[in-house]
C-alpha cells in the first residue's frame, strides 16, 4: 500500500521540518514548501492533504485554501489549517473556505498525529484499509481478514465468527463508508434462505459488534438506511 502523501505549507522552516520528521515517522510521505506561491507549483493532486499554515507572507493559507477548492482538479483535497490564531472568526473562515480541520499553536505532536489520521480516514478511507492482494487480507489497523481461510484477527488474537458474521463483516469492510441496507445484506448474504427476518441481521450484527470489541463501534447503524464500515 502506498503511503498517503502530505504537503506542509509554512514560512517558518523550523516547523515545517519538525512536522515532516515526526509525520514521516508515522508512516506519511511528506513535503514542505516555505510559501503558498511555491506549493501551487507543486501537481498538488498527487497530494492525499495539506496543512496550510494561515498567516503567511504573500498569499495566506485561507487564499491558497480557496484557489484549491476552486479548482476541480483540487477541490477534493482535505486542509489542515495550523495558525497561532484561534477566534471564532477564523475557524469560521476556514471551515466555511472547505477546511477539514484547524490546529492552533502551540500544538503536541501528538495532537497533529491524531488529527492527520482522524482527516485521512474520513476523506481517504481506502489509505486506511489496506488490501494486500496476493493473500487476499484486509487490514485496518490491528483488524485483519483472512479472506481465502476465513479468518479474522483482532492483534493476533482469532476471532470466532459465524459464517453469517464474516460474510457480514467482509462485505463491509471492504468497501468502507458505503451503506447497505437491511435488503442489501439479506440478497448477497442469506441467499439460500427462503425468508429471513430483518431481526436476524440486526442479531448478527450485534454479536458481530461484540465479539469484535474495540473495533465493533466502526459497524456503525445509518439509521432508516442500514449499516456500513465507517471511522467518522
Amino acid at each position: 500500500m502506498s503511503k498517503p502523501r502530505i504537503l506542509v505549507v509554512d514560512d517558518e522552516e523550523d516547523l515545517c521540518e519538525i512536522l515532516q520528521f515526526n509525520l514521516e515517522s508515522e508512516g506519511y510521505e511528506v513535503e514542505t514548501a516555505n510559501s503558498a506561491e511555491e506549493a501551487l507549483e507543486r501537481d498538488l493532486s498527487s497530494y492525499q492533504l495539506l496543512m496550510l499554515d494561515v498567516m503567511m507572507g504573500g498569499l495566506s493559507g485561507f487564499k491558497m485554501a480557496d484557489m484549491v477548492k476552486k479548482n476541480e482538479k483540487t477541490a477534493h483535497l482535505p486542509i489542515i489549517f495550523i495558525t497561532a490564531k484561534d477566534t471564532e472568526n477564523d475557524l469560521m473562515t476556514g471551515f466555511n473556505i472547505g477546511g477539514d480541520d484547524y490546529i492552533s499553536k502551540p500544538f503536541s505532536i501528538r495532537e497533529v498525529a491524531l488529527r492527520v489520521k482522524a482527516v485521512l480516514r474520513r476523506t481517504h478511507p481506502t489509505d486506511v484499509i489496506q488490501k494486500v492482494e496476493e493473500g487476499e487480507i484486509i487490514r485496518f489497523d490491528d483488524l485483519s481478514v483472512d479472506v481465502l481461510k476465513k479468518k479474522v484477527f483482532v492483534s493476533k488474537d482469532s476471532i470466532t465468527l459465524t459464517k453469517k458474521e464474516f460474510d457480514i463483516l467482509l462485505m463491509l469492510v471492504s468497501h468502507p463508508g458505503r451503506v447497505y441496507s437491511r435488503e442489501d445484506i439479506l440478497t448477497k448474504i442469506w441467499t439460500d434462505e427462503v425468508y429471513v427476518l430483518d431481526r436476524t441481521i440486526d442479531v448478527n450484527i450485534t454479536r458481530l459488534r461484540r465479539k469484535l470489541g474495540g473495533y465493533g463501534k466502526y459497524i456503525v447503524t445509518r439509521l432508516g438506511y442500514g449499516y456500513c464500515f465507517d471511522y467518522n
